[in-house]
């Protein structure tokens, strides 16, 4: 599979490029302006291993289309991220073919720090209907970052998806392909008192399947197991607020656990 990574300023001009069979790496020598973006291509559709910056952590993420673009974060979008990321005039940017041997290991197969709200290729993706008053710091996307560290809000490493108080706050994770999962994990927001618990959510799959899961006050992983099915998403819906004093319960990570369709 041939591979390239771009970086692509405002206008559309590509400032520094790398392509390679199977592997690439692409280094960039100069601090990132606003407008530019990382771009990674691919000749078909396919699981890589994506670095896209030193400070990030690499996941293993399916590329549904050819062709995947992140933006550069900025102004409050970079309170998101690590504050070692994307900075500086040095940076590392790579992405690897993943052998059909490797790909069929059971792992969370809701990991990508480097999903966005115009993603539309790069999986796993996150959306919902609604986020605290449209602040990155509470989009989807965190939900699935990897971050599992619960106990404040608003920065990273704390990042939440946030349901601006709604009761029909619902959130729905895409795979791009069918997958086999058995199980799912919920780590919810703990920054108590400031923040209430639900006690009660359900989760929906693609193949019609609902569950429906008892939650307690804790920032633990709170582990639902499952007979092994295959989706394509999961919709997380139907969330039971406690009666606690704050109106501010908030999802840390929502992990899913399993492995690709033999």
């Amino acid at each position: 599979m041939k591979l390239t990574l771009k970086v692509v300023n405002a206008a559309g001009a590509v400032l520094s490029q790398a392509s390679c069979d199977d592997e690439v790496f692409l280094v960039y020598r100069s601090e990132y302006a606003e407008g530019d973006r990382l771009v990674v291509e691919t000749a078909e559709s396919g699981h890589i291993d994506l670095s896209l910056d030193a400070g990030m952590p690499p996941a293993r993420v399916f590329m549904a289309g050819t062709e995947f673009s992140l933006p550069t974060p900025v102004g409050l979008t970079r309170m998101t991220y690590p504050p070692q990321a994307f900075v500086g005039n040095l940076h590392r940017i790579s992405a690897r073919r993943v052998e059909p041997n490797d790909v069929s290991i059971r792992r969370n197969l809701a990991f990508n720090p480097f999903d966005h709200h115009d993603n539309t290729t790069l999986f796993p993706h996150a959306k919902a209907n609604v986020e605290t008053r449209g602040e990155a710091v509470f989009a989807a996307r965190n939900a699935i970052d990897g971050e599992k560290a619960n106990t404040d809000h608003g920065f990273w490493p704390y990042t939440s998806w946030g349901i601006n108080q709604d009761p029909a706050a619902a959130l729905t994770l895409a795979f791009g392909r069918p997958v086999r999962i058995d199980q799912v994990r919920l780590y919810l927001r703990a920054d108590f008192p400031h923040d209430a618990w639900w006690n009660e959510a359900s989760m929906t799959f693609s193949d019609g399947h609902m569950l429906t899961v008892p939650l307690v006050k804790s920032g633990v992983a709170q582990t639902f197991a499952m007979p092994p099915r295959t989706v394509e998403w999961v919709r997380l819906h139907e969330l039971k607020k406690a009666d606690d004093p704050s109106p501010f319960p908030a999802l840390t990570q929502l992990e899913v656990w399993g492995g690709e369709v033999p």
